[in-house]
């Protein structure tokens, strides 16, 4: 497969049929879960794991599948989550530098929970109690790791990074940016508020991942458009601070933070697309069981970490 882009996707195209890992091709996805053991229905993350761990074993046989097999149709199959259950998803706390202050803040993650994971197509369901005072989308790159990696100087990131795909981290808030209850995961990590897709593209396919285009749709709406030239902490110290709080396998993930700068609040109905440069588009729907309404507003700078200034804006 040299000089082709290869995208790694999970997905099913028949009924009750097990999800199957393919190679995404211009008319359509090949199969390529046969070179792979399936995953257990009680660990959906271990095809991928495996894949990750024997990629450079497989390509030859990949590369054959790819040259001589019937693509299925893509509007004959539906995209999974091409990593369904990362046994550890970190994610950065903001890391833009949004023109809000000269000096870089201080690196700092979280760990997200991995049941919050969805994929493509599928559906952000609001928690039906109404302590969370709004819910946002983020759009961010998301970096899959090749492991173990563990101490990893900065220089030697790209040993960890087996790929790239995008995030959507959802945020329930409770004053402005203040992620709902404070100094905890928990806002963060509602059932379905990671969706990641809408597949893996190889790290040698993308040649810098700090020049790359990300941008966010809700209902047609762009709202995020920036790119990850702006990060505070740029990928390769990223890798080495994960690692060297802790041991990272195949198939995690570290997303890389988002520029706040167009952040806004979701609801019922809503439609979020989220295209990064060289990775592609995924789509994402939202249901509300309260049906609950706000008005969209806008982060548009550093004075609008102050929620009277959000509440200000989202009025007018």
């Amino acid at each position: 497969m040299p000089g082709a882009v290869v995208k790694i996707v999970r997905f099913t195209h028949q009924p009750d049929a097990p999800p199957s890992l393919g190679v995404v091709v211009d008319d359509g996805i090949v199969d390529i879960g046969g070179l792979v053991a399936p995953g257990s229905p009680a660990d959906p993350q271990d095809a991928v794991r495996r894949l990750i761990g024997d990629f450079d074993d497989l390509r030859d046989d990949i590369g054959r599948l790819v040259r001589t097999s019937r693509p299925i149709p893509a509007d004959a199959a539906r995209l999974l989550a091409p990593l369904p259950r990362p046994t550890t998803l970190l994610c950065c706390i903001a890391n833009y530098w949004e023109h809000a202050q000269r000096e870089a803040r201080p690196l700092n993650m979280f760990v997200k929970s991995s049941d919050a994971v969805i994929g493509p197509g599928e559906t952000i369901a609001l928690p039906a109690f109404e302590e969370p005072w709004t819910f946002m989308h983020e759009a961010e790159l998301a970096l899959v790791i090749r492991g173990p990696a563990k101490d990893l100087a900065p220089e030697d990131w790209r040993s960890a990074v087996f790929g790239y795909t995008g995030l959507i981290d959802v945020t329930a808030r409770g004053e402005g940016r203040i992620t709902w209850r404070p100094v905890s995961w928990l806002g963060k990590s509602f059932d379905t508020f990671a969706p990641i897709g809408p597949c893996i593209v190889t790290a040698d396919e993308i040649a810098d991942p700090n020049a790359l285009h990300v941008r966010l749709w809700n209902s047609g709406e762009l709202r995020h458009d920036y790119t990850t030239d702006d990060m505070e902490h740029r990928v390769p110290e990223l890798v080495a601070f994960a690692t060297g709080v802790v041991t990272l396998e195949s198939g995690d993930v570290i997303a890389c933070g988002t520029n706040h700068e167009g952040l806004g609040t979701i609801q019922d109905g809503d439609r979020l697309e989220l295209d990064i440069e060289g990775v592609g588009r995924m789509q994402v729907s939202v249901s509300d069981p309260l049906g609950r309404r706000w008005d969209r507003g806008i982060y548009a700078g550093a004075d609008s970490s102050n929620p009277d200034v959000i509440r200000d804006r989202a009025r007018r």
